[in-house]
């Protein structure tokens, strides 16, 4: 939001400079983006009038002017399209310095002479406009200076509001807050009730009172829209970003910015019967002030006649009602509509405007008829006219409840870290508009219709700290008694796996929470996805309820960007349909671990081949995390199928016999569909699962040797080689220390049903060293109960 810094002035006028006065606002909550003149450097620049304007006689586009320049009259030669005799326009006289260091010489044009130059607004730094010269009112004085005539030694003040401080989204607003600061009394502008001339209403009916509870207006009659508006109207709007347009429309963007109450005035021939607050009807357009003509939603709330929409309420008006050079009576209003109702209508029609800016934040739902009366009294003074009476309708019930908000002096010290005197505590909540009564151990504050950012107590002491001053805040060394928490052992800490897996050469990363409707379907199409009400965009419409889209649509983006290796993981929240565990009603919230890897095995090296990472490097990197808990025996794989997975290459991963995550390479299909080429394998855990591990327990070093023993043998394709491995240590006995599966053929040779194993057996006891006897013995029963269970053959018997 702009300001012009004279016209807060006018609202109250500390003793500060324009930087100390930015800063102190700053220091206040209220930023200051940008402070900057409101015109160009220039001087030697007067009030002149052209007498007379002919032709050039060598130029078609050259005027030769006689101008008034008050203690002489010069020739000027100009080219602007609007130079003409009568009108008073800026005078650049020679020995003149204009922005940019332009200094003003005598010069000839195609063979006249010119003494100094007419000026346009962006010759002086007023503004881009350069269509033709700045005319100045009639009644502007010749030979006057300009710079003082236009009261031009003044400053733009940027600020950039946080959306819940809305109340200062007007003059009103900051000298208010400017006020307080300073200890000074605010000169408020005069609302006085305007007497009605004539009798002439219109109806106003709230059919949606919800989201409109207060609407107030008033007929005035016989305006002269040809007027202009004053010169001080004109230049209040255009320091604070407003093009002037017509008297009326102007006046209402007058109040908006001085009271923050956006207001709309129509052309009231235009209007049938009475006002109407309603939601759109079906098959209904309205034709708006840019414009553009938008066909209305129904559930978009309308200000309609008794023949159809006149505007969008709260956003901006039609162009059929508006005022215009023929407008001769209008209908002036202004009401109040429910932030919560309207955040986001504006967006949805792809608007956003001054009055859309204002409501969705909050506007002071008491300041109706206020403003109304206010706007009133300078159309009146501006444009002539007679008004009407005030018609206001208003339903309580739905205006919005201020309740009490208590603030216990004990609170101040305690999460302030100092104390304030209760006069200053009183000073500072009063300045603010509460209404302030003592309590015995604090106060009772009524909050103000305007300050829709109040509602508990530490919003309160929020208010004490910003108006005091952060900066004057004490500072105090922090004092706590510092207890080492416990670690339990038998609970795997988050940072060990992240730290595991950036050692094995993945990088954490962090996606959105919400994905898309259509990318969620692809991994979890038996999953109906939690919906968001307001989503941020389209693509981030449900919540998921599984990592993988976020981290495959990642991998997606880093393909597309020739990236030739990928290996990402990341831990976060699925959000599933129920209410079990730490879940909200209708929502379940588990922690997940999600893993994904893309194109080469490893870095591109002259010592190892290019080779594409496969299934069994993500197993490989699953089961080293699996291990980190010291319980690895207590998982297994088993294959499984997936929707989003390769049929033939997808294994579900089990705790003591619960399935807790999944690990497989995406599906053609799903590949297909994100447009990746190559495989991707990924992989998904919960984290509770995950993270419970065994307590550490100590054995002894055996003093004496291991024996190992290998077999081979073959079993059907269908037995998985992890059933067999299982069985293998149930039945090979106590001394068994160690079984690894080392190799796995099938072809040549072997039965194309069938397929060999191969497995390394290790065998120690701690208290002696085992002889062969024992050892064969065990290897014996190895192979009996593999051949009665599982009809293997050793593999050199079956070659």
């Amino acid at each position: 939001m702009k300001i012009s810094e004279q016209w807060l002035r006018e609202w109250v006028d500390p003793a500060l400079s324009t930087d100390e006065l930015a800063h102190q606002i700053t220091m206040a909550g209220l930023e200051v983006d940008a402070v900057e003149p409101v015109a160009g450097h220039f001087s030697d620049v007067v009030v002149a009038e052209i007498l007379e304007a002919v032709q050039h006689p060598d130029a078609d586009k050259l005027r030769v002017c006689t101008v008034d320049a008050g203690s002489e009259t010069v020739q000027i030669v100009c080219g602007a399209p609007n130079a003409r005799a009568g009108i008073k326009v800026p005078l650049a006289r020679v020995g003149a310095v204009l922005p940019g260091d332009f200094k003003i010489k005598k010069a000839k044009l195609r063979g006249v002479e010119s003494h100094g130059m007419l000026c346009a607004e962006a010759e002086l730094g007023l503004s881009d406009a350069n269509e033709g010269l700045m005319e100045l009112p009639v009644d502007a004085p010749v030979g006057a200076d300009l710079r003082g005539y236009l009261q031009l030694d003044d400053h733009l003040i940027e600020i950039g509001l946080t959306p819940n401080r809305a109340d200062c989204l007007g003059i009103a607003g900051i000298a208010r807050e400017v006020g307080l600061l300073n200890n000074l009394p605010v000169a408020a502008v005069p609302c006085e009730p305007v007497a009605a001339t004539i009798t002439d209403a219109l109806t106003v009916t709230l059919e949606a009172p919800e989201r409109c509870p207060r609407y107030v207006g008033r007929v005035i009659r016989n305006v002269d829209v040809s007027r202009p508006s004053p010169l001080w109207l004109q230049e209040k709007l255009r320091r604070c970003g407003l093009r002037s347009i017509d008297a009326v429309v102007d006046v209402t963007n007058y109040v908006l910015l001085e009271l923050g109450q956006p207001m709309h005035a129509f052309d009231l021939d235009a209007l049938h019967e009475g006002i109407v607050v309603r939601t759109a009807r079906a098959g209904e357009s309205l034709q708006l002030l840019d414009g553009q003509t938008v066909d209305l939603r129904p559930d978009t709330l309308v200000i309609a006649d008794h023949r159809g929409p006149l505007a969008m309420a709260g956003i901006m008006g039609g162009e059929p009602s508006s005022v215009g050079e023929a407008t001769r009576h209008l209908f002036l209003e202004s009401a109040f509509f429910a932030p919560g109702h309207l955040a986001g209508e504006a967006r949805r029609y792809g608007l956003h405007t001054d009055s859309s800016h204002r409501f969705e934040r909050g506007v002071d739902f008491a300041l109706q008829r206020r403003a109304l009366e206010r706007a009133t009294q300078l159309i009146l003074d501006v444009v002539g006219g007679e008004a009407g009476p005030v018609v206001e309708t208003v339903v309580e019930a739905h205006l919005p409840e201020r309740p009490d908000v208590v603030l216990r002096r004990a609170r101040i010290r305690r999460l302030l870290g100092f104390e304030l005197v209760d006069a200053e505590v009183e000073r500072i909540l009063t300045g603010l508009g509460l209404g302030v009564s003592a309590l015995e151990d604090g106060w009772r504050c009524s909050i103000p219709s305007w300050r829709f950012d109040i509602s508990i107590e530490a919003d309160l002491l929020e208010e004490l700290a910003r108006v005091y001053g952060y900066n004057r805040l004490p500072v105090s060394h922090v004092q706590a008694d510092l207890v080492i928490p416990a670690q339990p052992e038998a609970k795997l800490s988050l940072r060990s796996v992240r730290r595991h897996l950036a050692a094995r050469g993945y990088r954490e990363a962090i996606t959105y929470s919400f994905v898309d409707r259509k990318l969620q379907q692809l991994f979890d199409p038996d999953v109906m996805p939690i919906a968001l009400e307001n989503p941020i965009s389209a693509e981030m419409g449900v919540m998921r309820s599984s990592l993988l889209p976020g981290l495959v649509g990642a991998v997606q983006r880093s393909v597309h960007r020739q990236q030739p290796r990928v290996r990402l993981f990341e831990t976060g929240l699925r959000f599933l349909p129920g209410s079990e565990g730490n879940g909200l009603q209708g929502l379940r919230q588990t922690p997940s671990l999600g893993m994904v890897i893309s194109g080469r095995r490893f870095d591109e090296s002259w010592s190892v081949a290019s080779v594409a990472a496969d299934f069994y490097d993500m197993k490989g990197d699953v089961e080293s995390v699996l291990g980190l808990g010291r319980c690895a025996g207590q998982f297994s794989f088993a294959a499984a199928t997936h929707p989003a997975l390769h049929p033939g290459q997808t294994a579900a991963i089990s705790r003591n016999g619960k399935q807790v995550g999944v690990v497989g390479a995406l599906h053609p299909d799903v590949l297909g569909a994100l447009d990746i080429s190559g495989p991707v394998l990924v992989c998904e855990l919960d984290l509770d699962a995950l993270l419970s591990a065994q307590l550490p327990a100590f054995s002894e070093l055996s003093r004496f040797p291991e024996v190992r023993r290998d077999i081979a043998v073959i079993v059907d394709k269908e037995v998985p080689a992890a059933e067999l491995m299982q069985h293998v240590r149930a039945v090979a006995g106590a001394y068994l220390r160690q079984l690894r599966l080392f190799d796995v053929y099938e072809g040549k040779g072997i039965d194309p049903k069938r397929k060999s194993l191969a497995f390394g057996l290790t065998f120690r006891d701690q208290s002696r060293t085992l002889s062969d006897d024992v050892v064969n013995q065990s290897m014996n029963q190895v192979i009996d109960s593999l051949e009665k269970n599982y009809n293997a053959e050793l593999r050199n018997q079956a070659l």
